[in-house]
């Protein structure tokens, strides 16, 4: 009974560290690049990896859309679920993001990794969520492509030049994702 309960508080902790919006070394591998670039002005830092942007995925309306298609903007790339708390706070963050930089070449894309269609609309319309939402379940590719992910939210920042400046695991700070937003714009 005892070892229910330390495998029990084990558990629980695991999932506290994972939504705490704290830099995590083995889960958060860029979080010193994040300080280093949005802490002295720099866009992002100089050994940014590439984001692999070569897939297609369905959106709300069951329209292709190809991640490829928004190169050149900075996008926000948030991997989410609708069962996720974390999540839903980050959610009107950013649709302020949206409705506020989306002029000045901001995308926010979301991606679903747990929902199907008939779940995952009406939450959009619930949330009024104004930027582009991908169907992802089924598509391990692009988890992997953006991994591991251990957990949701997963939530990268792109460049325009298609480099991949931010990654943050867990629940993210509001200052943190607008700060990296509004250095590479």
């Amino acid at each position: 009974m005892r070892a229910r309960w330390i495998v029990a508080m084990l558990s629980a902790l695991a999932l506290a560290l994972l939504t705490l919006p704290v830099p995590l070394p083995l889960f958060d591998d860029v979080h010193a690049d994040i300080e280093a670039a949005g802490g002295n002005g720099q866009a992002c830092p100089a050994n940014a990896k590439p984001a692999n942007l070569n897939f297609t995925l369905k959106d709300t309306n069951n329209r292709d859309v190809s991640l490829a298609s928004y190169k050149g903007k900075v996008i926000l790339l948030d991997f989410w679920a609708t069962w996720c708390g974390p999540c839903k706070i980050e959610i009107p963050w950013f649709i302020e993001f949206q409705k506020k930089y989306g002029k000045d070449g901001l995308e926010v894309v979301g991606v679903s990794i747990d929902d199907t269609l008939d779940k995952l609309k009406p939450f959009v319309a619930q949330y009024k969520m104004n930027y582009t939402v991908l169907q992802g379940l089924d598509h391990d590719d692009v988890q992997d492509a953006f991994g591991p992910m251990f957990g949701v939210p997963v939530t990268v920042v792109i460049s325009r030049a298609g480099k991949v400046c931010m990654k943050h695991v867990g629940l993210g700070s509001k200052p943190d994702f607008e700060n990296a937003i509004k250095s590479l714009l």
